[in-house]
Order: C-alpha cells, then structure tokens, then sequence
C-alpha cells in the first residue's frame, strides 16, 4: 500500500476511473466523505493501453536476453523486409528523421548485425543489409516473439485470437496507424500543451 491507501498498480485503475467518472455535480454532494473502494476502469481503451505497456515491457525483456531493444528489432524486421533499402527510405516509413535512424543504425553496425554498403546507383546513398549475423538474430527474435504472443494470449483459443488479431486490425486501420510501425519510433517535436 502506499500514501494514498491503494497498491502500487491501482493508481492506474484510480486515475482512469476518475477519468471517465460522471462529471463532479452528480457524485456524492458531501466533497469530504470517504472515499469509497475504487471500482475498475471502464472502456477498452483502459485495457488496450495496460496490455500493450505489459506486453511491451514483457517484449523488451525477452529481446534484452539477446542484447536488443524493441526498436533495433523493428530495424532488422524492416531491413530484412527489404534488403539494400536506404537509411532515408527507412526514416520515411518510420515517420522519423533520418539522424534518428542513422543512430540507430550505427547501433546495429556495432553489433554486427547490419552493413552499409555504398549504393551502385547513387554514391552518396547507403545501402542496408543483415549480415549473416543478424539474420540469425533475426531468427533467434522470431522465435521469441513466437514465445510471447502465445505466453499473452494465453486465455485465448486460436478462433479467439484470430478474431482479436482481426478487431485490432479494424481499430488501427481507422486509427490511421502504419502498418508493422511501432509508434514509439517517433518522438514529438514539440510537448503537448496543458489545458488549464
């Protein structure tokens, strides 16, 4: 328990049910009476949010073991996708700036997991590719990825996670989300205001 008297991960649970509790002028006109046990979120959106930041968190140890973050497998996945893509063409679909990618890119190299190769077509431009080690780790990824989406959706028969796969799908699409870019790719350039 901590100051506020609830565990440490119902803050969560606290804060997004107050979020979409009734406005204040329908609860309780006594504004000092004690708060009653706090009731679950409502809404899908609550349970998106804490599954995908319990799936990723769970998805960047199991990648950890093999000395990767998320992102450095989402560039592999990418790269192997399309061998000898460009580091410009790769931050355009990432919807990054290209110094960003070349960062991370610089990262790979260091493992030894991709090469730049000079473009035969234009000299200024690089070239990526896996190397055969990072194609094996690629592999090593796939498998564990594999690993986790079964340890997930654990509850689910294969209809159930069929049909989940196919909801969320639907939702992204409508949502305007990049197909197989992970959001988190992408930092803002500015903060988000405070209304207030």
């Amino acid at each position: 328990m901590n100051q506020h008297g609830t565990a440490p991960d119902d803050w969560w649970h606290k804060l997004y049910d107050d979020l979409l509790a009734d406005p204040p002028t329908s609860r309780s006109a006594t504004p000092d009476a004690p708060a009653g046990p706090a009731t679950a979120p409502r809404g899908a959106a609550f349970l998106l949010a804490q599954i995908g930041a319990h799936a990723a968190a769970r998805f960047a140890e199991r990648v950890g073991e093999l000395g990767l973050t998320p992102p450095d497998v989402g560039l592999l996945r990418m790269i192997a996708g399309q061998p000898g893509r460009s580091q410009r063409s790769l931050a355009e679909d990432l919807g990054v700036v290209p110094s960003r990618v070349v960062a991370l890119i610089d990262g790979l190299e260091g493992k030894g997991l991709v090469e730049r190769r000079r473009s035969a077509e234009d000299r200024r431009n690089h070239e990526l590719h896996l190397t055969a080690d990072g194609r094996r780790t690629l592999g090593a990824v796939s498998r564990k990825a594999a690993a986790h989406e079964d340890d997930l959706l654990a509850a689910l028969d294969p209809a159930q996670r069929a049909h989940l796969h196919e909801l969320l799908d639907r939702v992204a699409a409508e949502q305007g989300l990049t197909p197989g870019v992970h959001p988190g790719y992408r930092t803002p350039a500015t903060s988000p205001r405070r209304r207030g």
